[in-house]
């Protein structure tokens, strides 16, 4: 048990309470409890082992408030829903949707009023994810405590902690505020969802360094960690929105949730389609007038180009696109909680990663061992404690090796079995790992422990840093030891070789901890002795002339496939960076075997974070590419200032502690079977197997994602431009109407309606990986396709044209000629469709059965033109006439014309491509 200096053995027995002298305390400055002792505590605090009187608690109720987080009241669900409706794109489709409506057109008013409301849900949903993140925040506050008040131990509700208060913690119980510890017995507490602690952290009463960050103040206990064994009594210095957790909560409340890439772009595109819709309709309308044209008949026309060159079927395309993406990556284990985030993680150059559950296994593990003057590798057996014939083989060669798993196992308090063919442990991890590795050697803990009946137990102790076991075995009594490597070595007067025994060699233990140590691994030791009969109160007393076994190293090692899929994304251009609370050296030696770093000296730790002048910050994240023991306020900043030099930035994590990066980032991914709720509430992806290396894949579909929504979007503009081009150059040239009212919404909505959404099956290419991020300003029509646009669409118009004019000269009659504009550019945008598919790649390289969902829908939308030319309804309401055959030759001739010239623009453009603009590189601000 360790306790401050003079304590006894009870809290109770200790001292008197207090008297209160009326004021209420307040924090000695900046909230370092952690650095001041025990007695200095309680006397700021006024109060002492007997607790607070209940008139005192209640007078600190009143001045402090409930021991609880605060929440914000919720902004009205109307308010949510009226922002999602202020895009230029948006705005434009409402009053086409009035106008549509007040025209009649209502299955053109129907999809409209489809796509809004589509985008309406997407971005309320959005918006709400910040209120769920705190409120699982707040669930992690526990509902009772264990206290001393008025002299006795009783149970309150934990809302009613008050700083001064003494509370009582055992195995199992949440910490429900933030408490100087004054006795500890034992105490480990699990703060891994604070700090990124990959073990239970051992707790002392001494003071620590005022500057010592949250994981290494082992003086405190925070709220919502967990006692994962031991017993220990602390001081409550903060409650509610002043305790660690109330902090994190706080930078969750004010962090605001990014902008996506996709977002910012559809917005910039969005203006752009919105102000060249309402030029192109303008322009008609006027024209029409100056040319003589009626203003009702010119007020058609312009409605009706605006609601045929809209692409309102975008949103609804990009929705769908996105969906499609979520349940690809599904597939991958990447579950989607917001559908921008699917295409965010293709537009990725950064990924700040969490070390313990993402890339390595979060279980530890005995990695090597070094006995008898020999050094032995184990690799990753043990994690389900099957027996390895390798490991077998190696005791059953080293008498050394063998005695040091048994001492692991006889001086050990975990416990393992076998349920339903998986192995279930209890207790410490790295108590655990040895367990499992014996398992692996062929030593049952079981059987082991039958064999080796327990006489005396010394549990591990901070202070003593080491635990001992007496077991009694066929009449013989043994002492068996294991405990920090200098701890153990003191107590040792020879040492177990391959010939037999030797005197204690402490230069070649020492290295071989140090070469251990080198690696990050954690490393114990472990020693023996025989115990005469009279001898088996020997735990009263430190142990001495011992027998020296060997050394077990162990970690939390990698996950299989992490360093090839970190290889990966720096061949997709994108940086991996680690960002843990864990130590500097097993972040480092972690990171150097999955090449992250050159070297595993190359880290950063928080309390140099801490020092830096104000403004350097950019320039070291932009040359560190691994930081330790870092606070939720540094990873924040770390993560902010990657964004704000022009990065996207996707940060992995599962702990509270990661919880207001992930929001901050422009995609926060979270762990799904090892995180918590307040993580996952916060994040915008979760991985249903804590694999870093399902990220890669969905990369992968992230950027096939994005490039649907370009290929929708070239296909759409495209066509509108085609369409816009026609019919302004047929009112300048004095020409009849191009088309009527009725067959321009029918062109939009059943042709283009049906290929721009088949355009989101698009499977994606090989190569997706293999090329940059797309640039952080670029847009969702890259200068390509905008060229590629401005060809197609002169290409159509003309086509269109030629066509009109060569009939209505033929024939006389412009129902007719106005048929044939109609087929000729639904054939167009046929043809169109499969231009769409690539940026690069020629169609006549493509199988038309790798989107089968286009191929059908391009078919049955010709189709569906076919037959509503042939159909008495349909030619009333379009006023279209049948076509003859010759007819249907020289427009499927014609069109063809538009495969000609996109090929050969694709051709050009991959000899000789177009170079993105500065702003649209990659990390470019």
């Amino acid at each position: 048990m360790t306790r401050r200096p003079g304590a006894g053995a009870a809290p109770s027995q200790r001292r008197g309470r207090i008297r209160p002298t009326g004021k209420t305390p307040e924090d000695p400055g900046d909230g370092r409890w952690h650095a001041l002792p025990v007695d200095e505590v309680e006397r700021l605090l006024e109060t002492g082992g007997r607790g607070l009187a209940a008139a005192e608690a209640a007078r600190r109720r009143e001045r402090y408030g409930a021991n609880r987080l605060a929440e914000e009241r919720a902004t009205p669900a109307v308010i949510v829903l009226l922002r999602q409706f202020r895009s230029p794109l948006i705005l434009i489709m409402l009053i086409a949707f009035v106008i549509v409506l007040l025209l009649g057109e209502y299955l053109d008013a129907a999809v409209v009023a489809a796509a809004l409301a589509l985008n309406a849900i997407v971005g309320f949903t959005q918006e709400r994810k910040a209120e769920r993140t705190v409120r699982s925040l707040a669930q992690l506050v526990v509902p009772h405590a264990r206290v001393i008040r008025d002299d006795g131990e009783r149970e309150i509700d934990s809302a009613d902690l008050v700083p001064g208060d003494v509370v009582l913690l055992e195995s199992g119980a949440r910490v429900p505020a933030d408490l100087r510890l004054t006795v500890v017995n034992a105490l480990k507490v699990d703060e891994s969802q604070l700090t990124g602690e990959s073990v239970p952290v051992d707790k002392d009463t001494g003071p620590v360094d005022a500057e010592a960050p949250v994981a290494d103040r082992r003086s405190m206990g925070y709220s919502g960690s967990v006692v994962s064994s031991g017993r220990g009594t602390g001081v409550v210095v903060a409650t509610g929105a002043r305790t660690e957790l109330g902090t994190i909560a706080g930078l969750i409340h004010h962090e605001g949730i990014p902008a996506t890439p996709l977002q910012h772009a559809i917005s910039g595109f969005a203006k752009l389609v919105g102000v060249a819709v309402l030029a192109a309709s303008a322009l008609a309308f006027v024209s029409g007038l100056l040319l003589g044209e009626s203003v009702r008949d010119m007020f058609t026309v312009a409605v009706a180009l605006a609601v045929a060159t809209v692409p309102e079927g975008l949103p609804v395309a990009v929705t769908i696109t996105l969906a499609i993406g979520v349940r690809r990556m599904a597939r991958r284990n990447a579950i989607i909680r917001h559908l921008p985030a699917v295409e965010t993680l293709g537009s990725t150059t950064v990924i700040g990663s969490d070390k313990t559950g993402t890339l390595t296994e979060n279980r530890m593990t005995v990695r090597e061992a070094w006995a008898g003057g020999r050094r032995f590798q184990f690799g990753s057996v043990g994690f389900e404690g099957r027996s390895d014939p390798a490991t077998v083989a190696a005791i059953g060669d080293s008498r050394a090796l063998r005695l040091t798993l048994l001492t692991g196992v006889l001086s050990n308090e975990a416990d393992v079995a076998r349920r339903d063919g998986r192995l279930a442990t209890v207790g410490d991890p790295t108590e655990v790992a040895m367990l499992t590795v014996a398992l692996a050697a062929g030593l049952d803990p079981t059987v082991v422990r039958r064999e080796h009946r327990v006489l005396a137990d010394q549990p591990f102790e901070p202070a003593r840093r080491y635990s001992a076991s007496v077991r009694t075995e066929a009449g013989r009594d043994t002492l068996y030891v294991k405990g920090a490597p200098e701890r153990i070595a003191g107590m040792c007067a020879r040492m177990l070789t391959a010939e037999g025994t030797a005197p204690f060699d402490e230069g070649a233990v020492s290295q071989a901890a140090r070469d251990f140590a080198a690696d990050g691994l954690r490393v114990l030791a472990f020693a023996y002795r025989q115990v005469a009969e009279g001898e088996r109160q020997v735990l009263d007393q430190e142990p001495d002339d011992l027998i020296f076994c060997g050394l077990q190293a162990m970690a939390d090692p990698p996950r299989a496939g992490v360093r090839e899929a970190i290889a990966q994304c720096r061949d997709a251009g994108i940086r991996v960076l680690m960002i843990t609370g864990d130590h500097a050296t097993t972040a480092g030696a972690i990171a150097h075997q999955l090449g992250i770093t050159d070297k595993p000296t190359q880290v950063l730790e928080g309390t140099q974070l801490r020092r830096l002048p104000s403004g350097e910050l950019p320039d070291v994240v932009a040359g560190t590419s691994v930081f330790a023991r870092v606070s939720p306020e540094q990873k924040l900043s770390i993560v902010s200032a990657l964004r704000d030099s022009g990065q996207v930035v996707a940060v992995t994590g599962d702990g509270v502690n990661d919880a207001p990066a992930l929001r901050a980032a422009q995609i926060g991914v979270a762990m799904g079977r090892e995180g918590t709720d307040v993580a996952r509430e916060a994040a915008d992806m979760v991985l249903a197997d804590d694999n870093f290396t399902t990220i890669v894949g969905a990369v992968r579909v992230g950027r096939v994602t994005f490039d649907n929504i370009r290929k929708v979007s070239f296909f759409l503009v495209s066509t509108a431009v085609g369409l816009a081009l026609a019919i302004l150059i047929a009112l300048w040239a004095k020409w009849p109407l191009l088309m009527v009212p009725a067959q321009l919404v029918w062109l939009n909505i059943v042709t283009s309606g049906l290929q721009d959404l088949a355009l989101a099956f698009e499977p994606g290419t090989e190569g997706v990986l293999r090329r940059r991020p797309r640039g952080a300003r670029e847009g969702i029509m890259s200068g390509l396709l905008w060229e590629r646009t401005i060809v197609s669409g002169v290409v159509m118009a003309a086509g269109t044209l030629w066509m009109f004019h060569r009939e209505l000269t033929a024939t006389g009659s412009l129902e007719y000629a106005q048929t044939v504009a109609l087929s000729t550019m639904v054939i167009f945008q046929a043809f169109q469709a499969g231009n769409a598919r690539s940026t690069s790649r020629s169609l006549l390289r493509m199988s038309p059965f790798s989107n089968r969902f286009l191929f059908l829908a391009t078919a049955g939308a010709v189709a569906l033109h076919v037959a509503a030319l042939y159909l008495p309804p349909t030619q009333f309401t379009l006023r279209v006439e049948p076509l003859r055959l010759e007819t249907w030759a020289m427009i499927v001739a014609v069109a063809l014309s538009i495969l000609v010239v996109v090929e050969a623009h694709k051709a050009i453009r991959r000899r000789w491509p177009v170079r993105p603009r500065r702003e649209d590189r990659p990390g470019t601000a």
